[in-house]
């Protein structure tokens, strides 16, 4: 009986003898094996992204919105159009009546161009928030301050800009008391938030920031707001405070019981579960693709050991007539398409890693690299080598030895 040190010595003579046919026989199951494991680090990288910076609202904050914050169905959408719109009278509801909410905030948005004397910024965005809202949102602010509920209460015309803004048009010079133009408007720089960076190649730096009431003034009153809602810390209190706030504004909104909300709550796990659904669809389709690559470099594995068994019958019958059973025929032929597969899989794990690597140093788009995905990648190159190498295995170990050394 041979055993596995002389099967692998076999198998890579074998390989050695035949450099071209081995090279193209593993390139289909390296492709495959690349794919799926770039695949699968960006979607883990992903994951963690959006757990930690998408769906990062803060410590048990949730909002409320008259459209919905994440969907798949649009149809939903446009019935949510219909729904009354969000005003400062619901803000101050919830502040009155919801005794488990500890902080109420309230933010609208827009698309607007900054200008600074002859530096311009397109596609930024124009936020209005409460002053409240510097308790809630989780950016931090890094040069100057936020601005008051004196400034709010007078629409002052002050602002606080993200880092982007900041390096963009004042690179070198100190922003805080500069004037800012936002379309047709000015104001004057108070604060600057720290850098968030770009989320999932989305920058979210790109966007000043306004008083309320200074928002509504020079945009208009027609607008709804999200709510933001911090609840208190106790336990429990959090769901409490969502029953809470869907009690006062259903009983303000006269939605009758029975009848669903004409408003819609949100929470960090709200966005997580949507996330999850759409990279879960994508997860598939792209496995799919990589298993049917790798199916077919598993095929012309196969092929190849058909061929190979062809050529080397005078082989086996020699083999077979000093001795080797049918099990040590079997076992050779079996290592040398493990050994291919491996050797294609170890590739393609190396091309998969690199790739995500490289997506994640040249873009911005994240990418987890993990042990247990390079050995997934191994797991199946072995399952496919098995699997794909039993038939020639068999074929080969079955030949009539009397017959095998009759061939030429």
């Amino acid at each position: 009986m041979t055993g596995i040190t002389e099967n692998l010595s076999l198998a890579v003579d074998s390989l050695r003898a035949h450099k071209l046919r081995a090279a193209l026989t593993v390139l289909g199951l390296t492709m495959g094996v690349a794919t799926l494991i770039t695949v699968m680090t960006l979607v883990q990288g992903a994951n963690l992204y959006v757990e930690q910076k998408i769906a990062n609202l803060g410590v048990n904050v949730f909002r409320v919105s008259r459209l919905p914050f994440a969907l798949t169905d649009f149809s939903v959408l446009a019935k949510a159009q219909r729904n009354r719109f969000l005003y400062q009278d619901d803000m101050a509801a919830l502040i009155e009546g919801c005794r488990h909410c500890e902080t109420v905030g309230a933010s609208l948005s827009s698309n607007v161009s900054l200008r600074y004397k002859d530096r311009m910024m397109d596609d930024a965005t124009l936020y209005g928030y409460t002053p409240s809202m510097a308790t809630i949102d989780t950016r931090n602010v890094e040069l100057g301050r936020y601005f008051t509920d004196l400034e709010d209460r007078h629409a002052a015309a002050v602002c606080l800009i993200g880092d982007k803004v900041a390096q963009d048009l004042f690179p070198d010079i100190d922003p805080l008391g500069q004037t800012i133009r936002a379309g047709s408007d000015s104001f004057i720089v108070v604060g600057t938030f720290e850098r968030i960076g770009s989320v999932l190649g989305q920058d979210q730096d790109s966007f000043l920031a306004v008083p309320l009431r200074t928002y509504l003034k020079f945009r208009g009153q027609r607008n709804s707001l999200t709510i933001s809602v911090q609840a208190a810390e106790a336990p429990g209190a959090f769901d409490l405070a969502q029953d809470e706030a869907r009690r006062i504004l259903r009983s303000r909104r006269h939605v009758q019981p029975g009848h669903d909300d004409d408003f819609y709550i949100a929470t960090s796990d709200t966005y997580i579960s949507l996330w999850q659904s759409i990279s879960s669809a994508f997860f598939a389709v792209f496995v799919m693709i990589s298993s049917i690559s790798a199916v077919v470099g598993g095929i012309v594995i196969m092929n190849v050991m058909l061929v190979s068994v062809t050529e080397r019958t005078k082989e086996i019958g020699v083999r077979r007539a000093v001795g080797a059973t049918q099990t040590d025929i079997l076992r050779q032929f079996l290592t040398e398409s493990v050994v291919q597969c491996l050797i294609g899989g170890g590739i393609g794990v190396w091309i998969g890693f690199a790739c995500a690597l490289a997506l994640r140093e040249l873009t911005s788009f994240p990418a987890s690299v993990q042990v247990w995905v390079a050995l997934l990648g191994v797991f199946l190159s072995s399952l496919i080598g098995l699997f794909f190498g039993i038939y020639p295995a068999l074929k080969a170990s079955r030949l009539d030895p009397v017959v095998a050394l009759r061939t030429e």
